[in-house]
């Protein structure tokens, strides 16, 4: 996550430098550089939103997987076998 704002504030502070060096227009200048501020606030945001759902998401796969490895075969045939054996000797 650290890396990843560090990426986005180097791109960000790109485009800052090159509002601050080619647009002579103060007013348009704040107006674009508001908009890249919000852009990374937007940006850090939806980052920080996705690695949460993504790492909830592996922790609750994993979790399935652990409580499906342990299930008990063995019993859950014994049990079938048991209900057939005794639907056979009915008839």
């Amino acid at each position: 996550m650290l890396f990843s704002d560090t990426v986005i504030d180097m791109v960000q502070s790109g485009k800052k430098s090159w509002v601050n060096t080619f647009v002579t227009n103060e007013q348009i200048a704040d107006a674009m550089n508001t908009f890249i501020d919000t852009q990374t606030d937007y940006t850090k945001k939806t980052l920080q939103a996705t690695t949460e759902a993504s790492t909830k998401l592996t922790q609750e796969t994993v979790k399935a997987f652990t409580n499906l490895t342990k299930f008990d075969y063995s019993k859950f045939g014994e049990g079938i076998m048991k209900a057939y054996t005794a639907t056979q000797a009915k008839k």
